[in-house]
């Protein structure tokens, strides 16, 4: 990586960027400084040839454990909301990445640390983890997105129920819950993020990142808008070669027949006439 970090260790593989989460003594939290971190280090990888961000945090104990509370505990109420919008942001750039960004869960994950879990595309956890929204029992809400993404994941009985309670779940229970992908042992979790990658590495970056642009409309938009997004996403796939290079191939290799008529530049058997 060009630019240097002070609350990330990014260890770039090829396909999978490895991103950990490195602020061991204030709970792996964050804060404006992490913020910035992390889009800066969005819009680098972006760059690269890598297809995936993966996230854990340092040490055994936390994954990210919330947003940074010395930070918030100095803002009044017009501070407070610009540190909310601000977070906002952050998780909004996340969804709109082209990256598939995985959480690899490693502990504890409350507060904006599930929020940003909750804006990442799969989520994973081993069994130790303690997942939830816990903030009503510290005299706030969520308000970097949890009550909206994770009432359009769950619903809004079992949303208002989760963050009414500020209850913490178990890695099995967040799984049978629905707010996590996997659940694993924790030796396991590293193989486990590259394993569940693996099967979605075999179809183009550019469809990969159309489907996660469309799916995320779903959850923004309503449906006629979320339909003209599907719509848009479709349609570029078409810039592409991919598509028509594979139905080719497999008319002159027999695995496709078809009586339909073929456009001037390609015979019946998948030849290109032009």
């Amino acid at each position: 990586m060009s630019k240097e970090y002070t609350r990330l260790l990014v260890d770039n593989q090829g396909d999978i960027c490895r991103v950990t989460i490195n602020r061991p003594g204030d709970r792996n939290s964050i804060d404006s400084i992490l913020m910035q971190e992390l889009e800066d280090l969005l819009t680098e990888v972006e760059k690269t040839e890598s297809r995936a961000m993966v996230f854990s945090g340092a040490g055994e104990t936390y994954f990210i454990g919330g947003a940074d509370g010395v930070e918030m505990m100095q803002c009044d109420p017009q501070g407070a909301g610009a540190f909310s919008a601000r977070i906002q942001g952050l998780f909004n750039r996340m969804e709109a990445s082209p990256l598939i960004l995985v959480a690899a869960i490693n502990g504890l994950c409350f507060g904006g640390g599930f929020e940003f879990a909750l804006a990442c595309d799969l989520r994973l956890a081993d069994e130790t983890a303690r997942i939830g929204l816990p903030e009503v029992k510290v005299g706030l809400i969520p308000g970097g997105g949890g009550t909206q993404r994770l009432t359009r994941l769950v619903g809004s009985g079992r949303a208002m129920q989760m963050i009414l309670s500020g209850q913490l779940y178990s890695g099995q229970e967040a799984f049978d819950l629905g707010l996590i992908h996997q659940v694993v042992t924790p030796d396991r979790l590293d193989d486990e993020a590259r394993e569940i990658l693996e099967p979605i590495f075999r179809s183009p970056q550019y469809a990969l990142a159309l489907a996660k642009r469309a799916v995320r409309a779903a959850q923004n938009h309503p449906l006629t808008e979320g339909l003209k997004v599907e719509n848009e996403a479709f349609s570029h796939c078409f810039d592409q070669g991919y598509f028509v290079e594979l139905m080719i191939q497999q008319l002159k290799q027999g695995a496709l027949k078809t009586t339909a008529q073929l456009p001037d530049w390609v015979d019946q058997e998948g030849n290109k006439t032009r």
